[in-house]
């Protein structure tokens, strides 16, 4: 089966600082991949390296096409949705009108329909749709900012640590959309701490660490022995050679 998203040896950098040293990833249509590791070991800088946004050599091939030299705005309209974990809003901007920003130019159907399915799903983004984005929470924010990716139908979707800071029900939330995407046909690489999260909703968990995958494979078979050295925190600092100081989800 051809893989929807294709990663194949990407290096990426900042600066002169390499961040990934040969990241080999697959995603395939319809499956939900959480994306885990320490603090600095290349989560983050996968995700931006994915849609174009940090320097990268490398194989990247979404849907047959080859993203390698494309420009973010390219990729987008390819159909990836990326969701930052700085919670990234247009602040004097309403809810509304920060949603109809995600609308694809050409998208088929009215825009009202599309915003009327997203306030079903976000109902508490209906009780705040003239609130100016910048006032929202930090909660809300995170709704949007995922509610405005969904809005443009992407075939894949990249979030980066869509339930840090939100409360419970809104954890749910979150849960029930990327289920549903996945219920599309959709795909999610999912960038998570939480591996209760990754039993309730993830197909296969990726482990990063020192800049490369040293663990793909079922959620459920995922050993306390790879949680100790990977992922659980207590093993030192979490970083990885080559990324002194980079901030937190590097």
């Amino acid at each position: 089966m051809t893989a929807l998203l294709d990663v194949r040896s990407l290096c990426a950098w900042y600066g002169d600082a390499q961040v990934l040293h040969g990241v080999d990833l697959r995603v395939d249509a319809g499956e939900i991949v959480l994306l885990c590791g320490r603090n600095g070991s290349g989560r983050s800088t996968l995700a931006k390296a994915l849609v174009g946004l940090v320097r990268r050599t490398g194989s990247i091939r979404f849907a047959g096409q080859d993203l390698s030299a494309r420009p973010p705005f390219e990729i987008a309209r390819l159909g990836i949705g990326y969701v930052a974990e700085q919670r990234e809003v247009f602040p004097t901007l309403s809810v509304e009108d920060n949603l109809r920003l995600g609308i694809k130019p050409g998208a088929a159907g009215p825009a009202s329909a599309r915003l009327a399915d997203t306030f079903a799903r976000f109902p508490m983004l209906a009780e705040r749709r003239a609130t100016r984005a910048g006032a929202l929470s930090g909660g809300e924010q995170q709704m949007l900012v995922l509610a405005r990716a969904l809005i443009g139908e992407p075939s894949l979707l990249i979030v980066d640590e869509p339930t840090e800071g939100l409360a419970p029900a809104a954890v749910d939330a979150v849960r029930q959309c990327l289920v549903g995407l996945r219920a599309q046909g959709g795909a999610v690489l999912l960038i998570e701490q939480r591996l209760t999260l990754a039993h309730a909703v993830a197909d296969r968990v990726a482990v990063m660490g020192h800049g490369r995958i040293v663990y793909d494979g079922a959620a459920d078979a995922l050993d306390a022995a790879t949680v100790d050295e990977w992922i659980a925190l207590g093993g030192g600092d979490g970083r990885s050679a080559g990324e002194p100081g980079r901030p937190s989800g590097v």
